[in-house]
């Protein structure tokens, strides 16, 4: 039996904003308050995944969770319309009305952690939704990604879903952004590294921005999976990565296959884990690519999110495939470093640059836009036939896009009931389109 990586991207809402509310994600900090286009950051998604799919690999689809989210007005106090509780929260907070329009859901590597039926003790794939407790937007969300989840993943034979962690931000859980996993075939068990920013309990005092993801989180993850602990491996993010901007550890570090790439400074100590990656790989020989810092210092890494790409293994392919953030030919030491990188012998060929500013302006890059899931061909004939990305379906996405978003969104939009009224029905219109049934709260 076949099997294959199979990325699930996400797509911005239409009330896509830059409302700055990630305290640690520098590009949403420094972006605060510009006007942003909606339209163009979904089709910018809708151009990568044509083009993963143009590679011979499979892909799916992820829709976006639902905004605004009324039903966290009305556990604050706020009563009547739809029109009049956002109205009153207008009135009585900006701010609040940006957090419940907002979402980092096309950032589907925050939705969920994943891990594939080779690895796991029941021999199902299982999913535990980020509880992305460390902010409060990106906390109203997990309950809608379980659903879509449960709806696209339905064949509980196959896969088995679980409820977010509960504890706040002591047991805070930012999904496969902070997950690796190493293998020799995507269908044989594998190796799965756990990166945390801190623990739970009296950790973290050398840290400027917090440390989202925490050691006891992805404990309990690895428990509730059912991972074989021989196969399993934590290690704490360098602090100064993260203190320079790295909030999530994809920042700094991608993985494929045998393949670790990474930044000298993602890690405190990278030779020692890389030598307990290996261990645990045994005679399946690892590849690791350490980019020194006086060749792409941490700041540049950062800025341009060399590291958050994808790193592929396109069918009929001498070698792996990155697929980068436009900004990393931008700026100099990321471009001399990836022409360093294609004229060696290493495992990593081809580089692909795309444009997905809409994205990065929030602070995500290519790789934020995908949730990784290990299938046979089995498991994908089991799923919603309309999560898996065909011609057909990229142009039914691109025309429900071009005649629902706004080309246009202010701070001062995310007051307008047009708005909200605009986003409902858009996404009204896509359950039925995938197939998926009522799994947005408006719905029901």
């Amino acid at each position: 039996m076949a099997w294959q990586e199979v990325n699930f991207d996400g797509l911005v809402g239409p009330t896509h904003n830059y409302a700055g509310l990630s305290y640690g994600n520098l590009a949403a900090t420094n972006n605060q308050g510009i006007v942003a286009n909606p339209r163009a950051g979904a089709l910018e998604g809708l151009e990568k995944m044509r083009f993963v799919k143009s590679l011979g690999l499979a892909q799916g689809f992820l829709p976006p969770v639902d905004r605004p989210r009324l039903d966290a007005l009305h556990d604050l106090g706020f009563r009547g319309s739809d029109e009049k509780m956002l109205a009153d929260a207008w009135s009585s907070s900006p701010q609040l009305v940006a957090n419940i329009m907002s979402a980092a859901s096309m950032w589907t590597a925050n939705a969920a952690t994943v891990s594939p039926s080779p690895d796991t003790s029941d021999g199902r794939t299982h999913f535990t939704p980020a509880n992305l407790a460390s902010m409060y937007h990106r906390s109203l969300e997990w309950p809608i990604t379980s659903r879509i989840l449960q709806s696209i993943f339905s064949d509980t034979k196959r896969f088995a879903h679980h409820s977010a962690l509960p504890g706040g931000i002591h047991m805070g859980d930012e999904g496969a952004a902070n997950h690796n996993r190493f293998c020799k075939e995507y269908g044989e068990a594998g190796v799965a590294l756990y990166v945390y920013g801190r623990k739970s309990f009296g950790g973290g005092r050398d840290l400027k921005y917090p440390g989202r993801q925490t050691l006891e989180a992805s404990e309990a993850i690895a428990r509730q999976h059912g991972t074989y602990e021989d196969k399993t491996l934590y290690v704490r993010q360098n602090p100064e990565a993260i203190n320079a901007g790295a909030f999530h550890n994809d920042v700094v570090a991608v993985s494929n296959k045998t393949v670790f790439f990474y930044h000298e400074k993602a890690f405190s100590d990278p030779a020692t884990l890389c030598q307990h990656i290996q261990a645990e790989m045994g005679e399946t020989v690892m590849t690791f690519i350490e980019v020194p810092e006086n060749e792409v210092p941490l700041s540049d890494a950062v800025q341009s999110y060399l590291f958050n790409s994808q790193l592929i293994s396109p069918k009929n392919s001498d070698g792996m495939t990155l697929i980068m953030p436009s900004e990393v030919k931008e700026i100099a030491s990321t471009a001399r470093y990836v022409e360093r990188l294609l004229a060696g012998d290493g495992p990593i060929k081809q580089a692909q640059f795309m444009d997905v500013r809409q994205s990065m302006r929030n602070g995500g890059g290519p790789a934020c836009l995908r949730l990784r899931v290990v299938l046979s061909d089995d498991d994908i004939a089991s799923i919603k036939p309309r999560s898996m990305i065909d011609d057909a379906l990229l142009d039914d996405l691109k025309d429900w896009v071009q005649r629902h978003y706004r080309d246009q969104v202010a701070a001062s939009d995310l007051a307008d009931p047009a708005l909200m009224r605009e986003s409902f029905a858009a996404l009204d219109e896509l359950t039925k389109l995938m197939n998926l049934g009522a799994v947005y709260d408006f719905q029901r």
